[in-house]
């Protein structure tokens, strides 16, 4: 039996959003400061800077998680590796490294409590089942999971959607019933959604931050021809193409310090 007190309740502290075994809190003011810092804490937290975390609740079900981002948990909680075995251990592996992801995501078990590690990005939970089940993830968003989600590395369409695109060839898809967190560098807020019915959408630029699996994703000319694109000044645009949705950012991803 455990009590867990000034952390939820705290006056400083906002519960944002809950969604299955997920709950986001944000600490409306960073306290922890300096004479020197404490001007621009002040400032961050008018601008919408602010730390944020994820709490799991074990006993609405297990959960999967980025490979280092506990920071603490109490009551009945294990955590193990989620290998199956050498054949599911290979796969993770392969998976991990072509998708730039941790091979090996802890899985943890019980009805106890979980704290993440606390983030200044934006944490944005979803349901895969607005998703139709099967959802592709850009690379680095993925934070936790219910672990019956099961994930794929999902290939592009085209070879040129890497070389010529500049990015991976291979991103995250989380697959079956269950929420997932991820961390954005916008608010949900922000996001703009767009349903496709069998039509297509073109990106100049990496802003989409999830997209259903049901759609083919390459790298185009943004014309017919090079002339065409060279005359457009757009070159090389990310093409969503078929039925499905599609998550963009207003901006590209950037770090956060």
């Amino acid at each position: 039996m455990y009590q867990i007190k000034n952390f939820q309740d705290n006056d400083d502290v906002k519960t944002l959003d809950s969604l299955g075994p997920f709950s986001i809190i944000e600490y409306q003011r960073d306290l922890s400061v300096s004479p020197s810092s404490a001007m621009i804490a002040y400032y961050s937290s008018h601008m919408n800077v602010r730390k944020r975390q994820v709490i799991c609740d074990l006993s609405k079900g297990n959960v999967t998680v980025q490979a280092g981002a506990m920071q603490w948990m109490v009551g009945n909680v294990n955590a193990t590796t989620g290998i199956k075995g050498v054949g599911d251990l290979f796969g993770k592996a392969i998976r991990g490294k072509v998708t730039g992801e941790s091979a090996i995501k802890p899985e943890y078990t019980g009805d106890g409590t979980l704290v993440l590690e606390p983030t200044y990005k934006h944490v944005i939970l979803m349901d895969a089942a607005d998703w139709n089940g099967s959802v592709v993830l850009d690379d680095g968003l993925f934070l936790a999971c219910d672990a019956k989600l099961k994930h794929k590395a999902v290939m592009r369409s085209n070879f040129s959607s890497a070389v010529a695109g500049g990015e991976g060839l291979f991103n995250l898809s989380l697959n079956g019933s269950g929420v997932f967190c991820i961390e954005s560098n916008v608010p949900k807020e922000e996001l703009v959604e767009i349903t496709l019915q069998n039509d297509v959408l073109k990106v100049d630029g990496n802003f989409a931050i999830a997209w259903s699996n049901s759609l083919e994703f390459t790298v185009e000319r943004s014309g017919k021809s090079l002339v065409g694109s060279a005359a457009s000044g757009e070159g090389l645009v990310n093409v969503y193409r078929g039925t499905g949705r599609v998550l963009l950012a207003p901006i590209a991803k950037m770090p956060i310090v």
